[in-house]
C-alpha cells in the first residue's frame, strides 16, 4: 500500500520498478481478503456464535460498517490522489455478513461463482448506466448521495474504483481461509498450491486468450488510450479503458481491471502471500521476532491506513512525490 501511495513511478525500471508495479492492485486485494478473514474472526472462529452473542457480533460488523463508511467519505474529501477504498469496504461488510456461518467449501464455491459471473454483470451493468438514465433516478433519490455530494449507492456499487459487484469474491474467499484449521499438516501448503494455480490460471489465462482472440491486443490497447497493452495481462500500466470499454476488456488481467481474470489472478497471489507469511512465522521464530515492527503495524491497519492518507493531504503542498498512483 505505501509502495503504491508514496513509492517511485515503474517507469524507475529494474527489480525496484518490477516490484512497485507487483505490488499495486495486488495489495488492495490482498488487503479485502484479509479484510473477509477478520470478518469470520469477529463472528466466530472456527465455530460462529449464535445466540445474543451472534447478535452482538452482527451489531458491532453494522456498527464498523458504519463508521467506515462515513470515514471513507471523509478521507475522500481530502482531495488526495488516492482513491480511498472505506466506503466500499463498509458495503461490502453488510454484503457478505449473511454468509457468516457457511463452512470453507461453501465460501469457496461462493467465491469461485463470484469471480466467473460478477465480471460479466458489472460490465452489463455499466453499460445500460452508459446507455440509460435509470442511475440518474436513483442517485437523484439516494440520501447518500446527497449527503456526501456522490454518486451514493450506484458509485459504491458499480462505478466506483472498487466496485461492490467485483470486489465480493476477494472477502468471501478470506472467510473461506478462515474457517480453515491453519494449524493443520498440509493446509498451508494446499492453501499455497491453490493460490498459485489461481494466479497462473488469472494472469496465464488472460495472456493467453489475448493472443489467441483475434486482434483482441489492438482492441485492449485503443480502448486504453496510450497503455502498455502488452501488460494488460498482468500490470496496471495498461492504463483506464473509459466508462464503455470494449467487450475484449473482459480479457484482461490488469489488477484493477475488474475481470474474472484480474479477481483469479490476485486472489492467487493474496492465498500465496498468507501461506507464505504462515510459513514463515511457524517455522522460523527468529524472522517473526524481527518482523515485530511490521506485525505491530498490521495489528492497526485501519489507523496506519487513515493517518498516511491524512499526512499525504497535509504534506501535499511542501512534500513533492513523484507520479503517485491513484490506488493501491
Amino acid at each position: 500500500m505505501y509502495s503504491a501511495h508514496v513509492g517511485p513511478d515503474v517507469t524507475v525500471g529494474g527489480p525496484v520498478g518490477f516490484l512497485v508495479e507487483t505490488a499495486r492492485g495486488r495489495s488492495s486485494a490482498l488487503f479485502a481478503l484479509l479484510a473477509g478473514f477478520s470478518l469470520v474472526i469477529i463472528m466466530g472462529r472456527p465455530h460462529p456464535r449464535t445466540g445474543r452473542a451472534g447478535r452482538q457480533a452482527v451489531g458491532r460488523i453494522v456498527i464498523r460498517a458504519v463508521l467506515l463508511l462515513a470515514m471513507g467519505y471523509i478521507l475522500t474529501a481530502l482531495d488526495t490522489d488516492v482513491d480511498v477504498i472505506l466506503s466500499f469496504y463498509a458495503l461490502l461488510f453488510l454484503a457478505v455478513l449473511p454468509l457468516y456461518r457457511l463452512r470453507a467449501g461453501t465460501l469457496a464455491r461462493i467465491a469461485a461463482a463470484g469471480a466467473l459471473i460478477l465480471p460479466q454483470a458489472l460490465y452489463v451493468i455499466r453499460a445500460s448506466i452508459e446507455d440509460g438514465s435509470w442511475a440518474d433516478t436513483v442517485t437523484s433519490w439516494d440520501p447518500l448521495a446527497r449527503i456526501t455530494d456522490t454518486d451514493g449507492v450506484i458509485e459504491l456499487l458499480f462505478t466506483g474504483a472498487y466496485p461492490v459487484l467485483t470486489w465480493i469474491p476477494f472477502l468471501v474467499a478470506g472467510m473461506a481461509v478462515a474457517r480453515l484449521d491453519l494449524t493443520r499438516s498440509g493446509v498451508r501448503s494446499r492453501l499455497a498450491v491453490v493460490g498459485g494455480a489461481l494466479a497462473l490460471l488469472g494472469y496465464g489465462g488472460s495472456w493467453l486468450v489475448l493472443h489467441l482472440v483475434p486482434r483482441a491486443v489492438s482492441v485492449v490497447a485503443a480502448a486504453a488510450d496510450g497503455g502498455s497493452a502488452s501488460s494488460a495481462w498482468w500490470s496496471d500500466t495498461v492504463g483506464e479503458p473509459g466508462n464503455r470499454p470494449p467487450t475484449a476488456w473482459l480479457l484482461v488481467a490488469a489488477p484493477h481491471s475488474q475481470t474474472t481474470f484480474s479477481i483469479l489472478g490476485n486472489t492467487g497471489v493474496a492465498l500465496a502471500v498468507v501461506a507464505a507469511c504462515l510459513t514463515v512465522a511457524d517455522r522460523m521464530p527468529r524472522i517473526k521476532r524481527l518482523a515485530g515492527p511490521v506485525a505491530s503495524v498490521g495489528t492497526m491497519a485501519l489507523t496506519s491506513y487513515v493517518l498516511h492518507i491524512v499526512a499525504l493531504w497535509f504534506f501535499a503542498d511542501v512534500w513533492y512525490v513523484p507520479a503517485i498512483t491513484a490506488t493501491p
